[in-house]
């Protein structure tokens, strides 16, 4: 009897001992988060109310909110969030269907699986700059450096200027960015497809289900929160596009291509104003929270 008392008047104290090892272990971790996350994020909030020029430091003047007003009114801007919007509402859902199309392929027993699976997922492992650049090369509008021109003056097609269209451009990069991305959300979708058990189907096969229906009621079910994180993910990526076009078309056609990330590059490190750059980050970190929390309650479920 007394060692029990002794064991319960203990417990507290390995509690307050579990918690603090438990803060000290995660301190720097939050301390990297306060670094680089939370106080850039401080900052620019603070810079976005002034006039800011990087080659002149020392001429800050504070604006108020003339920099948000020049900002709304600026219709490169709403060109650029257009196309951010055109981008992310295309691009998120065929890189889901995508990478789930490919975890079921890959998840199926059949020979030479895992050589298919490091083949799709190789392009996530390899650097964007790299994979623009190449695809750049593929889109070439020459029927001789062009792959994809070659192959369709081999079909009998005329050559396709792919990134200098304005009608083209943004869809050719929507194409290759998918295709480079799918590989990531593959593999997610794999570690949930590995979590539904094996019975359900079994069941569901026993009850006379078709494998259209056990897909239905089986696997996406099963699969239901690894969507909300898929698309959760996928859509904060897709606002942050920036390599692709930077690479491949510098903007353009006729701004066709040009992104949020790409217009606040361009404010603070082309032309220097810090201060407007700030203002546009500010809009643009408010958006992406925004559309975040809308994705989170429109896939939460009762």
């Amino acid at each position: 009897m007394a060692n029990t008392e002794v064991k319960a008047m203990r417990r507290p104290e390995y509690k307050r001992g579990e918690k603090m090892a438990g803060s000290i272990m995660s301190l720097p971790a939050v301390l990297l988060l306060l670094a680089f996350l939370v106080v850039p994020i401080i900052y620019t909030i603070y810079y976005s109310f002034f006039k800011y020029q990087v080659m002149r430091p020392d001429s800050i003047t504070f604006h108020g909110i003339t920099n948000y007003l020049k900002l709304f009114g600026d219709k490169d801007f709403w060109v650029a969030l257009k196309n951010t919007v055109y981008f992310t509402v295309l691009v998120v859902p065929i890189q889901c269907v995508l990478a789930l199309a490919l975890a079921m392929l890959v998840t199926s027993k059949r020979r030479g699986v895992s050589i298919f699976r490091t083949m799709y997922f190789s392009p996530q492992v390899t650097s964007m700059v790299v994979i623009a650049i190449l695809w750049t090369i593929l889109y070439n509008s020459s029927a001789t450096t062009g792959l994809i021109n070659a192959f369709l003056k081999n079909m009998g097609m005329g050559p396709v200027d792919f990134l200098n269209n304005p009608k083209t451009a943004m869809n050719s990069i929507i194409f290759m960015s998918a295709w480079q991305g799918a590989g990531y959300q593959m593999m997610i979708f794999l570690a949930g497809l590995n979590g539904i058990p094996a019975e359900q189907y079994e069941a569901a096969s026993v009850d006379g289900a078709t494998k259209v229906q056990q897909f239905l009621y089986v696997t996406i079910p099963g699969l239901m929160n690894t969507i909300k994180y898929v698309l959760m993910i996928t859509l904060i990526q897709a606002m942050k596009l920036f390599t692709q076009p930077y690479i491949m078309t510098k903007g353009g056609p006729q701004n066709t291509t040009k992104t949020l990330v790409f217009y606040i590059y361009e404010q603070g490190f082309q032309k220097g104003n810090f201060g407007y750059a700030c203002t546009a980050a500010t809009i643009f970190f408010i958006i992406v929270v925004v559309l975040s929390l809308i994705v989170k309650k429109l896939t939460k479920t009762s």
